[in-house]
């Protein structure tokens, strides 16, 4: 059964709508550096299920049922078709809906996403850790990879704005999103994905290599790959400026339009 998602919009509902899917362990403030896209697209930011503001029934949960919840989403603003940015299990989401629901998604941008994350024991230990002692202990560790060392000496007030909003997380939602995350298994299934597909990845990414992007993008028959350096795997949030060049071309050359 899907959730009701909490959503927000930012620019002019006029204009293309394109879907933003956040990552594992954020909310949808973690798009604040991709606001400026909202002055060509009118940007539609979503929490999962168990994360930020939306409600956290009780686990595990699976990527399909997130995907579900954006459909149901879509269905209630009375969106027929959309763009799609993800990153991480935002990214996964995206290639689920790309795959189970073509007509829906016009375009595709994956950040810091595989059709698979390995080692899958990786986020089951977390999401085991977390029900037992609450997210707290292993916040720091868990935040410092999404970033580069250089970005996190330069911005530490960064640093800490996420990790208080890791730690504010509901443990069972972020923990069953983990298990959503080590349960995914989409290698099966992309070959079906129509929509043009960009896939985006930190150069120093310690969960999705940039050498696993550009053979996950190799498996597409309409996809290119762009690895960003001096970013790990909050790519957006790192490399905004780049990031958001990426996507708007992307998004320019897939509605067949010059960026």
């Amino acid at each position: 059964m899907s959730v009701e998602v909490a959503y927000s919009w930012v620019g002019d509902r006029d204009r293309p709508p394109l879907v933003m899917s956040s990552a594992l362990g954020t909310s949808r403030a973690m798009w604040d550096a991709q606001h400026p896209l909202g002055d060509r697209y009118s940007l539609l930011l979503y929490d999962h299920r168990g994360l930020g503001e939306s409600p956290a029934p009780p686990g595990p949960y699976a990527v399909a049922e997130l995907g579900a919840d954006v459909i149901a989403l879509l269905d209630g603003l009375g969106l027929d078709t959309v763009a799609f940015c993800g990153v991480s299990v935002g990214g996964m989401v995206g290639l689920w809906l790309a795959s189970y629901h073509p007509s829906r998604i016009s375009a595709l941008v994956a950040i810091a996403a595989l059709s698979r994350l390995q080692p899958a024991d990786r986020y089951l230990e977390r999401a085991a850790a977390v029900r037992a002692d609450g997210i707290a202990p292993i916040a720091s560790g868990v935040v410092a990879r999404w970033f580069t060392p250089r970005f996190a000496q330069e911005h530490p007030a960064t640093l800490r704005r996420f990790t208080d909003a890791l730690v504010d997380m509901n443990a069972e939602g972020y923990a069953s999103c983990c298990e959503a995350v080590a349960s995914c298994d989409l290698r099966a299934d992309i070959r079906r994905i129509n929509a043009r597909t960009l896939i985006i990845a930190g150069a120093e990414d310690p969960f999705v290599p940039a050498s696993s992007a550009v053979m996950f993008g190799a498996s597409f028959h309409d996809a290119s790959v762009a690895v960003v350096d001096g970013a790990a795997h909050l790519v957006n949030v790192e490399q905004p400026d780049i990031v958001n060049r990426l996507v708007l071309e992307h998004l320019s050359e897939a509605d067949g339009e010059v960026a």
